[in-house]
């Protein structure tokens, strides 16, 4: 089928779905039609997680088995059902970036080479104000799934103890992801303060399960990525595929659901039943909307205790407040000359 085009429905808009038979993921011959069919299945979730965001185009135009490239940019011809937002980088340029609205939208994404879906945690009619904190709990080479879910389940009790309340997901790699719906009142800047808090509560009541160490040599086992609250940054989104080579899917689960999870059950060969039986566990999501002052306040209780800002990613400029950003080790041995 290369070189051929084949049109899907999505939502009643016929879509166009070029090089339909290239395989994307080799080891189980998933081509780009049989994705795109996936996504129109769990259409429903996966456009509650992206509706009305702008999107980073995190092209896999070899499949899943190939580096991606970013794309930054709306590409210069938009089908009709495609909008854009303009966005700041940390850089100060700004760009256009295409938000998506509709099934027939993420089948567009799909078949440019999406694979997964990455949105801004913002409105596109509010974008300096995010109205997600997202919770990214990324284990560390020695830890385990297992203590991925505890630690999952700690920052749950926590955010609940704090007066929110979080939607917890696979990553579809090897971590989880929890999602709290804020009112959008907060710059980046402060969500990323109130996830760094909340990380450092967590790390203080199971120092020996959770870390908050930017730098890989002092982390241990399940590390909470604070910095995927900056501005630019973003994960896959709720029933994204992951280039794994089972095509494991970013999945939400309840509560409940979580200590009995396994990573390699959520797949596109087996979510989409799951979804039609089950239904979607992050639907209540936008059902209320958080106030970020109690994770705030806590912010500043720790840094009154001597716990300042924390190092940003290395291509943001340097921040008001913010520690050296040099590996602890390489400081030491400078210190020592």
């Amino acid at each position: 089928m290369a070189g051929e085009t084949a049109i899907v429905d999505a939502g009643g808009i016929a879509v166009p779905v070029t090089n339909p038979g290239k395989v994307y993921f080799p080891a189980i011959g998933l081509t780009k039609l049989e994705l795109v069919r996936y996504y129109l299945a769990v259409g429903e979730g996966a456009l509650r997680g992206v509706a009305n965001r702008p999107m980073v185009l995190k092209r896999f135009v070899d499949g899943a088995g190939a580096p991606p490239f970013f794309q930054k940019r709306a590409p210069p011809k938009l089908p009709p059902y495609v909008r854009t937002a303009k966005v700041t980088f940390p850089s100060g340029r700004s760009a256009n970036l295409p938000v998506i609205d509709s099934l027939a939208g993420i089948a567009w994404a799909v078949n440019l080479g999406c694979i997964d879906l990455n949105p801004w945690p913002v409105r596109a009619d509010d974008v300096e104000h995010p109205d997600e904190l997202r919770f990214d709990l990324d284990p560390t080479p020695e830890a385990g799934f297992g203590q991925v879910k505890e630690a999952a389940l700690l920052v749950g009790e926590l955010l609940r103890e704090y007066g929110l309340e979080g939607y917890p997901k696979t990553s579809g790699s090897r971590g989880i992801h929890i999602y709290v719906r804020i009112l959008p009142r907060w710059e980046f800047t402060a969500v990323r303060r109130a996830a760094l808090a909340l990380g450092r509560e967590a790390e203080r009541r199971a120092p020996g399960l959770v870390t908050t160490a930017w730098w890989k040599e002092e982390r241990h086992g399940v590390f909470i990525d604070y910095n995927q609250n900056a501005r630019d940054r973003t994960v896959a989104s709720a029933y994204s595929v992951r280039p794994t080579p089972n095509a494991q899917v970013s999945m939400p689960l309840t509560w409940e659901e979580l200590p009995g999870a396994e990573l390699a059950e959520y797949t596109v060969a087996t979510v989409p039943a799951r979804f039609a039986a089950r239904g979607d566990a992050m639907a209540g999501l936008d059902a209320r909307a958080y106030s970020l002052e109690p994770l705030l306040a806590l912010s500043r209780e720790q840094e009154r205790a001597g716990l300042g800002d924390a190092p940003y990613p290395p291509h943001f400029p340097k921040a008001p407040g913010e520690p050296k950003r040099v590996q602890p080790s390489r400081a030491r041995k400078e210190g020592d000359r």
